[in-house]
């Protein structure tokens, strides 16, 4: 049998399930990502032939596949958010960004120091790796398209989970670095890891992100021929030139590249609101997020049943489900007690802090630029609590928020008499 010709076949299968199953799903509680993984464990425990799927084996091939997955899911995130940016309209993302975010890293970071016994650097890495919450897996409880009306606002659970999965994935990038800085030089690190991992990469993300988003956004909507007025052709698949640019710009420029990507996108929307571009150029990075989700999660499930999992210990597990059940959830209430959001809504967002292919870039980065004495236990726990995420939030999303939208209309029935209100009626 051909190999080749047994890879095309099962690529065609799996794209064209890959359109078909969010449709045939509805509001069944299984997500895609779930089906793809069961099929890659099924698939690579029958076949002995097929390639090694492990990623502790073909580091720079998960480093690259995954580094594409995210860049292109932050450019979706960043085109699907309707509402305008603000210190004040944005405060729920402020909260899990500047509480809910360190607080897990550092329950994160004892879990691996204290309940696995690793070493500062393996710790400080596995807590940097499982800090992004995803914008790949977690479609389900984010926000789905941008909306044609100016007016029309995102609810809060779905707005604060995409934007802080939008942001998070490059604010981990620092922490990333200072667990490669610890491994390699344990004694002179941090000076170096405050002036340049810090300030001057984020500086340069955003900076960068702002200045591509503004002058694509110009070219987009405002060029002065029509030809070259791109939001008058619909070309949807422009929307990868402007994440190939935001993302190669800055990583030229020894920035965050994923901060770049998502601030790019965030400016893009920002120009014509109400344009049906946007719609244009998101659907068409979702269709290829899409595909790539597809195959990442696939190679996942073959890997766990082929040697990623192998040698997992009782305090392995226990670990990866504290930070699913415990770390995340409790992290999140604390960051968001006070603040804009209902108790319902608090909840769900707190519970929905989706691990996924975020979290496999990073290791798989960081164990290819340091020196980590634990980087086989870090894969397994990584890997466990990636899978354990698609398992647990993909049974889970679509009844919690088919049962939050519910209480939402009905609670903006009774105090405003008008459903249409929902989104901006806590619960």
């Amino acid at each position: 049998m051909d190999p080749a010709a047994v890879a095309y076949a099962g690529a065609g299968v799996a794209t064209l399930l890959a359109a078909l199953l969010p449709r045939v799903l509805g509001r069944v509680p299984v997500s895609m990502p779930l089906v793809f993984l069961a099929a890659g464990a099924a698939v690579f425990a029958v076949f002995d032939s097929l390639p090694d799927p492990d990623p502790t084996r073909h580091g720079s091939l998960a480093l690259h596949l995954t580094e594409l997955c995210v860049i292109i899911s932050l450019m979706g995130a960043g085109l699907a958010l309707n509402r305008p940016f603000s210190l004040r309209g944005w405060s729920t993302t402020w909260r899990l960004l500047g509480l809910t975010m360190p607080l897990s890293m550092l329950a994160v970071g004892l879990l691996g120091w204290g309940a696995l016994g690793w070493g500062l650097a393996s710790s400080v890495l596995l807590a940097a790796v499982l800090a992004p919450t995803d914008p790949v897996l977690a479609g389900e409880v984010q926000v789905a398209e941008p909306a044609d009306s100016r007016d029309e606002d995102d609810d809060e659970a779905r707005f604060a989970l995409t934007s802080e999965a939008g942001l998070n994935d490059g604010l981990a990038f620092p922490f990333t670095y200072a667990a490669v800085a610890i491994s390699v030089t344990p004694q002179e690190w941090l000076p170096h890891w405050l002036a340049v991992d810090v300030v001057w990469r984020l500086a340069c993300g955003v900076l960068v992100g702002l200045l591509a988003g503004w002058g694509l956004r110009k070219l987009f909507f405002a060029a002065p021929s029509e030809k070259l007025r791109l939001a008058e052709h619909a070309e949807g698949f422009v929307a990868l030139a402007a994440t190939f640019l935001a993302y190669g710009l800055t990583e030229l420029a020894e920035g965050y590249g994923f901060v770049a990507v998502f601030v790019c996108a965030c400016t893009i929307r920002a120009g014509e609101r109400s344009h049906g571009y946007h719609r244009v150029l998101h659907q068409y990075v979702e269709q290829v997020e899409r595909m790539l989700t597809v195959l990442i999660i696939f190679l996942l499930g073959g890997a766990a049943v082929t040697g990623l999992l192998a040698g997992v210990g009782w305090r392995e597990v226990l670990v990866a489900a504290a930070v699913l059940l415990l770390v995340r959830p409790v992290a999140g209430l604390v960051g968001l007690a006070r603040g804009k959001t209902g108790p319902r809504e608090r909840a769900v967002i707190s519970f929905f802090g989706v691990r996924g292919v975020g979290s496999l870039f990073y290791v798989a980065y960081a164990v290819q630029s340091g020196h980590f004495a634990d980087q086989d236990a870090v894969w397994r726990v990584v890997g466990l609590v990636v899978i354990g995420s698609i398992i647990l939030h993909g049974v889970t999303a679509t009844p919690a928020i088919t049962l939050l939208d519910r209480l939402r209309n009905r609670a903006a029935r009774v105090r405003h008499g008008d459903p249409d209100q929902a989104p901006n009626t806590p619960v």
